[in-house]
């Protein structure tokens, strides 16, 4: 498996395009509110990203091969019981009590931004709380434990740890995955595992970490849309995303936002 380095002039781009990743996240949070469509949230982010940042919405028309329908949309929008990769809709009107997740990823220069944050619309429930704070923590967790030296499996462990310790369980179809002037390359970062196993992490190298935590039970399905993925059980989950790069002596988050203090 060949992982590729940051370049100094290559860490710059990301470091621009994550800042402006976050930037998109920062904005449309106003906009999250009861009547309003997922669907007229992605317009107002896919305006932002291309008027404002002169940027690309990565997701748009992205597709994950032969018989895939491209990604129609320029942001995910997962609402309640949606996993990941839900496609914003003028049908989909929130309404107090929802839970979202809105994931962005933007190029610049041909290096890309990825992350994504949770939202709720007017009053949560206690459980929808509770679940997004864990799923934050779980993230936070996991940047934590990035720095030369450390492996993969120590990434998963200790979200897996915190996630079930908490009475919740961990996605495992989806992962975290490298990331710079593509969207998405190896290593793939699982969100479970154990303490020492998998690949030893090197300065220059960047990925994601994107926890996806559910309220009930692991399992995942596909809806017919090939992109939308939901619970099994139809119970909530969350999930919070950043774009991370290894240092000499730690860590560095790509993508955080002004409300966040990785100091």
């Amino acid at each position: 498996m060949t992982i590729k380095l940051l370049e100094p002039d290559e860490i710059t781009k990301m470091r621009a395009a994550g800042k402006l990743a976050a930037s998109v996240l920062d904005m449309i949070g106003e906009h999250v509110k009861a009547g309003v469509t997922t669907g007229e949230l992605d317009r107002l982010c896919h305006n932002f990203i291309v008027d404002e940042l002169d940027c690309i919405p990565a997701p748009l028309n992205y597709t994950n091969g032969p018989g895939t329908p491209p990604f129609p949309k320029s942001i995910c929008t997962s609402v309640n019981h949606v996993v990941c990769h839900g496609i914003p809709s003028d049908r989909k009107t929130l309404k107090n009590g929802d839970a979202l997740n809105i994931d962005v990823t933007v190029i610049r220069e041909g290096y890309y931004g990825d992350t994504s944050k949770m939202f709720f619309v007017g009053k949560p429930t206690v459980l929808a709380q509770r679940l997004v704070a864990v799923t934050q923590e779980c993230l936070y967790k996991g940047i934590a434990e990035v720095k030369p030296g450390a492996t993969l499996g120590d990434i998963g462990h200790v979200i897996q740890r915190h996630a079930e310790g908490s009475n919740f369980s961990v996605v495992r179809e989806f992962c975290g995955h490298g990331i710079g002037d593509t969207f998405h390359s190896e290593p793939q970062v699982l969100h479970y595992g154990r303490r020492g196993t998998g690949m030893t992490l090197q300065a220059g190298m960047a990925f994601t970490i994107e926890p996806m935590i559910n309220a009930g039970k692991r399992q995942v399905k596909i809806l017919p849309d090939q992109w939308t993925a939901v619970t099994k059980d139809h119970k909530l989950s969350a999930q919070w995303e950043h774009t991370l790069l290894v240092t000499d002596d730690g860590v560095e988050v790509l993508t955080a936002r002004d409300e966040e203090d990785f100091s």
